[in-house]
C-alpha cells in the first residue's frame, strides 16, 4: 500500500512543471505513513512540506499542485490536504480487496520482500559458555536471535547464523577440574568439593561416563590432589583454591589426559546444547570454536594487522592496542607480560575473521552484561581497517522466571537453575518462544509460568493460536453442513463485505508486510507479536459479531475468503517466530 502511494506521488512530482518545482529539488525520499486516525485518511505524506523550502513555495499550495498532478488510481477514493500541507489519502474498498488477493497470490511469501538483499549478515547469538545446560536466561537470547534471523531473511538479507563456542579459558579449566574431582569421588575418594567448582548433576553424569569408558586411568590419591593447595572459603580464598586445583590436575594428569577429560566435558555439554536448541527450534549454520582462533593463527593474524598499522605498543612488558585512538575509553592489553594473548585479542580476531569471510554486517546478540564490550570491539575493527559501524550489537536483558510469587534463582556453578529444557517441557516450545520475544529485548522480562500454561484469552500465544484454530473450525463446520467453498467466488464478491469489522480486518491484513519490514530493520520481534495479537483480536471480534456460514452463497464465500486470508497471515507471522499454528485446540 505505502509503495503504491509512493509511486503515485513520484509520478506527480515528475509531472510538475519546472517553475513549480526545480528538477534538482525532486530527488527526495518520499515518506508515506499510515494515518493515526482513519477519519483523516488511511495514509498521509508530508512531501509538500519537505519540498516547500527548496521549491520556495507555500507548502499547502505545493501540496495542491502535487494533488492536481496525481495520476488516477482505482486504489484511491479521494485525496485531501490537511494542516500545514499534509496530503491525506483515503483508499477505495478495492484497495483493501486487493490485499486479500495478494495474500493468496503470494501465499507463504506474503510479507516477504528483497529490500535487504544487498547486505550479507553474520548473526551470532546464544554463544553460552559450554560449562552446563542452557538455562531460561539463555532461552531468551535463543528465541530473540533466531526470530531476528527469520525476519532478516524475510526481507531478503542473506543470513549466516553462528554460535561462538567459548571452549578456551579459565571457566573451561574449572569445568574440567570439576569433572575430574567427581570422577575421583566415583572411585571412592572422599573430600570437600570446591565451593567454586561446577556442581550440577550433569557433572556427575559426565564423570560416570568417563569412568565407564576409561576405568581408573585418571585415578590419583586425595593427598596427591589436595596437598599444599590453598584453603577454600570461608576460611581461605576460593579463587586461589580452585586455581591451585586446576594446576594440580594439569600436573598429575599430564597434557594428554587433562585434554581427554576436557574433551569429555566439552563434547558432552555441547551435544546437549545442540539438541536442546534444535528442540527449541533454533539451529545454526556454524559452531565456531574459540580455540580454533589460536590453532589457526587467527589471533596472530589480527595482531599482525594492528602492528602493521602502527597501533600496537609495548608497556610494562605487555603489548597494548591504541584503542582510545578509535573511541574506546582506554587502550587495551592484547598480549600479557607472560606472552599470552588476552580475551580481547581473541574477540577482535574473531570479528576480523567474520569480516574477512565476506560479511557486511556483524550482528551480535549478547547479554546485557556485555554492554562494555561494544566500544572496544568497534575500536578493534577500526584499528584493523574495517568500519566500526559494521558491528551491530543487540543486548538482551535478563529473563526472570516466576513460579507463583516465587522468583527462581539461577546459578550455573551451583547447579540450582531451571534449564531451558525444563521450561520447554512445562510450558511448551510455542509458549516459551512467544513469551520470550513479546517484549523488547531492551526490557527485562518476567516470565509468568502460570500465564504461559493457561488456556485463556489472557495468554497471548493461546489467543493467537486459537484464532487460527477457530478459522480451521469454521471450514470444518462448512464441510459438515455441506457448503462448497469457492475462493474464486469469494474473491469476486469481496465488495459485499461492507461491515466495519470486515473493513478493519482487511486493513490489519494490509499492515503485515510493513510490520515484518519494521520488525526486521529494528531487530524488534515484539512488533510482530503485537501485530499478531491485534490480528487475532480483529478475527475474534469479527467471529463474535457475525455469522460466517450464512445461507447466501456469495456473502458466505466472501467471508470465508477473508478469514482464509487471515489464516494464511497468522501462519506466516507465527512461522517467523518459530511458533506452530494448530488446526485445533
Amino acid at each position: 500500500m505505502k509503495e503504491d502511494i509512493s509511486q503515485l506521488l513520484q509520478q506527480a512530482l515528475t509531472a510538475l512543471p519546472e517553475d513549480l518545482l526545480p528538477l534538482d529539488a525532486r530527488e527526495v525520499a518520499i515518506q508515506v505513513e499510515r494515518a493515526r486516525d482513519r477519519k483523516h485518511g488511511d495514509f498521509a505524506s508530508n512531501l509538500a512540506m519537505m519540498l516547500a523550502k527548496p521549491a520556495r513555495k507555500n507548502p499547502r499550495a505545493l501540496a495542491q499542485a502535487i494533488v492536481d498532478h496525481l495520476p488516477g488510481s482505482a486504489l484511491v477514493d479521494r485525496v485531501e490536504i490537511a494542516g500545514p500541507g499534509f496530503i491525506n489519502f483515503f483508499l477505495s474498498p478495492q484497495a483493501w480487496h486487493a490485499v486479500v488477493e495478494r495474500v493468496f497470490e503470494q501465499g507463504e511469501r506474503f510479507g516477504h520482500s528483497d529490500v535487504g538483499a544487498d547486505e550479507k549478515i553474520l548473526l551470532e547469538f546464544v554463544s553460552a559458555n559450554p560449562t552446563g545446560p542452557l538455562h531460561v536466561g539463555h532461552g531468551r537470547g535463543a528465541a530473540y536471535g533466531s526470530t531476528v534471523g527469520n525476519l532478516l531473511e524475510a526481507i531478503g538479507h542473506p543470513v549466516h547464523r553462528e554460535y561462538y563456542v567459548n571452549d578456551a579459558g579459565r571457566q573451561m579449566d574449572i569445568l574440567t577440574t570439576s569433572i575430574w574431582l567427581r570422577y575421583l569421588e566415583q572411585g571412592g575418594a572422599e573430600f570437600t568439593f570446591p565451593s567454586n567448582g561446577y556442581r550440577g548433576d550433569y557433572i556427575l553424569d559426565i564423570a560416570r561416563a568417563l569412568r565407564e569408558e576409561y576405568g581408573d586411568r585418571f585415578e590419583q590419591s586425595v593427598d596427591a590432589v589436595f596437598h599444599g593447595i590453598a584453603a577454600d572459603a570461608p576460611d581461605g580464598d576460593k579463587e586461589a583454591h580452585i586455581d591451585g586445583l586446576i594446576q594440580r590436575a594439569r600436573h598429575l594428569l599430564g597434557g594428554d589426559d587433562f585434554e581427554c577429560v576436557f574433551k569429555a566435558g566439552l563434547d558432552g555439554i555441547l551435544a546437549d546444547i545442540r539438541d536442546d536448541l534444535a528442540d527449541f527450534g533454533t539451529t545454526f549454520d556454524e559452531w565456531f570454536s574459540e580455540r580454533s582462533l589460536t590453532h589457526n593463527k587467527l589471533v596472530d593474524h589480527a595482531l599482525d594487522v594492528l602492528k602493521e598499522r602502527g597501533d600496537v605498543y609495548e608497556k610494562d612488558g605487555a603489548q597494548w592496542f591504541a584503542a582510545e585512538k578509535y573511541g574506546d575509553e582506554k587502550d587495551r592489553v592484547v598480549v600479557r607480560d607472560n606472552g599470552q594473548p588476552t580475551y580481547f585479542a581473541s574477540d577482535i580476531a574473531y570479528h576480523l575473521n567474520k569480516r574477512e569471510r565476506g560479511y557486511d554486517r556483524l550482528l551480535d546478540v549478547l547479554g546485557a552484561d556485555h554492554h562494555g564490550y561494544i566500544a572496544r570491539l568497534k575500536a578493534g575493527l577500526e584499528g584493523m581497517g574495517h568500519p566500526g559501524d559494521a558491528l551491530e550489537v543487540r543486548l538482551v536483558q535478563f529473563a526472570n522466571l516466576y513460579r507463583g510469587q516465587e522468583k527462581i534463582q539461577m546459578s550455573t556453578r551451583s547447579g540450582s537453575f531451571v534449564t531451558l529444557r525444563e521450561l520447554r517441557e512445562e510450558v511448551g516450545r510455542d509458549a516459551a518462544r512467544f513469551f520470550y520475544v513479546m517484549r523488547s529485548n531492551e526490557q527485562h522480562l518476567d516470565f509468568d509460568l502460570e500465564l504461559a500454561k493457561s488456556q485463556s484469552s489472557d495468554n497471548p500465544v493461546y489467543y493467537v493460536q486459537y484464532a487460527h484454530a477457530r478459522i480451521c473450525s469454521v471450514f470444518d463446520q462448512a464441510e459438515e453442513k455441506g457448503f462448497q467453498y469457492s475462493r474464486d467466488t469469494g474473491l469476486a464478491n469481496l465488495e459485499q463485505l461492507d461491515e466495519s469489522h470486515e473493513d478493519e480486518l482487511m486493513v490489519t491484513l494490509s499492515r503485515f508486510p510493513e510490520v515484518v519490514e519494521s520488525a526486521a530493520r529494528n531487530r524488534a520481534p515484539h512488533q510482530l507479536t503485537q501485530y499478531l495479537r491485534d490480528l487475532a483480536n480483529d478475527l475474534h471480534t469479527y467471529y463474535n459479531a457475525h455469522t460466517f456460514l450464512v445461507l447466501e452463497e456469495e456473502i458466505r464465500n466472501a467471508r470465508l475468503c477473508l478469514v482464509e486470508a487471515t489464516r494464511q497471515v497468522l501462519v506466516n507471522g507465527l512461522r517467523l517466530i518459530g511458533v506452530s499454528a494448530p488446526d485445533s485446540m
